[in-house]
């Protein structure tokens, strides 16, 4: 956080001061509060949340957080930095739930716009903003949402170059993508720049996720041709909220500090029987 020594500790002691207890739960402060003691102190929204969360004190948008994650935890979510590669079925969901848990940054990338096809599985597409940027709504949802969260959106579709520009640096990197071409990219890229890289896909009720960290391969069959089987078998909304949720689950942990639980496994889930298994990919 920025600022002397003696200006963060007034910062803590404001916050200590502010901080109240909400029943069965940590100490917390308000976002109202968080807000003028950032205007107090020039600092950003985050920074005073981190400020809070580094003296103890939960800010109140995260409290329903504890105790399924830790202060300590919150804390490192607010630290962290993410790069998402898709903002449609996948993607929205993914944004929505990291705005909401509070990670800190978070960059995405979608070129593309919402149409009559989306608005089935698209959190993002709404019937009065069709034609609208994805990259556009996403960066106004984050904000009603969580304008805590330091955002950073690319209205393009990135080539390989492009995309190691845009994870260099984060945490972890999400895939949220259609189409197999570019999933194959955005792998090189994240395998390129050293950044763990967690990979979604849906096909009508069958979708699987995974966890690649640096230097490891991946079982690229996975990828191979040029269109995805959801092109055949279409992206009902069901699946693919489950498939976000369990991505979302595996990069919170991750973020955390916790054990990737999906770590050189494939997990594999079908709806249309709610069968579920996970296979090992060593």
């Amino acid at each position: 956080m920025p600022g002397s020594v003696s200006h963060r500790q007034a910062l803590g002691a404001r916050i200590r001061e502010e901080a109240g207890v909400e029943a069965g739960l940590s100490p917390c402060v308000s976002r109202a509060v968080c807000s003028g003691l950032a205007r107090e102190f020039g600092l950003s929204l985050r920074d005073v949340e981190i400020a809070a969360l580094e003296e103890g004190v939960v800010p109140r948008p995260y409290i329903r957080n504890i105790f399924g994650l830790s202060p300590p935890e919150v804390l490192a979510l607010r630290r962290s930095g993410i790069c998402q590669i898709g903002l449609g079925g996948l993607g929205g969901y993914l944004l929505e739930l990291f705005t909401r848990v509070g990670v800190g940054a978070i960059t995405a990338a979608d070129g593309d716009v919402f149409e009559e096809s989306n608005l089935n599985r698209q959190l993002l597409a709404l019937e009065g903003e069709l034609g609208q940027s994805k990259a556009t709504a996403a960066q106004q949802r984050v904000a009603q949402v969580n304008s805590a969260v330091d955002w950073s959106g690319i209205p393009a579709d990135l080539d390989e170059e492009g995309l190691r520009r845009a994870v260099s640096g984060r945490d972890l990197a999400l895939d949220a993508l259609g189409g197999l071409a570019v999933r194959r990219n955005l792998y090189s890229a994240a395998l390129a720049e050293g950044v763990p890289l967690i990979i979604g896909s849906v096909a009508g009720e069958v979708g699987y996720v995974s966890t690649v960290l640096p230097g490891e391969e991946f079982p690229q069959a996975l990828w191979s041709g040029e269109h995805g089987a959801e092109s055949e078998l279409g992206c009902p909304p069901h699946a693919v909220s489950a498939v976000a949720s369990l991505q979302a689950a595996e990069a919170i942990h991750f973020l955390c500090g916790r054990r990737p639980l999906l770590h050189g496994k494939l997990l594999v889930l079908d709806l249309s029987d709610f069968s579920w298994e996970v296979f090992s990919l060593s």
